[in-house]
């Protein structure tokens, strides 16, 4: 495995591990599907069970099967995207590192489609008297995280400042 590979498998695979293992620990062995919440640090963070149809934030929501399906197909299209441009590119360590980290998310939220035809949200965080009405997940920070990491690190910037 070359080291670009890895700096792109390697994050998006540990991303995808950490997601789905704790989905599985906080959704199904903590009983939060059945519970609705869970108070861990309040007011600061609950584990609230959220299923989501659409996109981030129950945006594009679809209760139909056919929006399920679009969803998916969308997440996988970006994924191998993300990957062919990569490997083509060939961007520096980080652009890579952060592209792992989105793919990895995006294919942990595919998985929760084909498997409960929804996202699996369940973390809320709230502070200062706010009350967030939102659920997210690992995947989901994963997912931003690596965008914005791709906007940070983007090939023209890396070459530029090896120089």
């Amino acid at each position: 495995m070359t080291r670009a590979v890895a700096h792109l498998f390697w994050p998006a695979f540990w991303v995808f591990l950490a997601d789905q293992a704790s989905k599985y620990i906080v959704v199904h062995m903590m009983e939060l599907r059945t519970l609705g919440q869970i108070d861990v640090l309040p007011p600061f963070l609950q584990f609230h069970m959220a299923w989501n149809r659409g996109i981030n934030f129950g945006l594009f929501t679809s209760d139909g099967d056919m929006g399920r399906w679009v969803l998916i197909a969308i997440a996988l299209v970006i994924s191998i995207g993300v990957i062919l441009w990569t490997l083509r590119t060939k961007p520096g360590r980080w652009a890579t590192l952060s592209a792992g980290v989105l793919v990895g998310g995006a294919l942990a939220n595919v998985v929760d489609r084909v498997l409960y035809g929804a996202v699996a949200d369940f973390l809320n965080m709230s502070c200062c008297g706010i009350n967030n009405p939102y659920a997210f997940n690992i995947a989901d920070i994963a997912i931003f995280a690596g965008a914005i990491g791709l906007v940070l690190f983007e090939p023209g910037k890396a070459r530029k400042k090896g120089a």
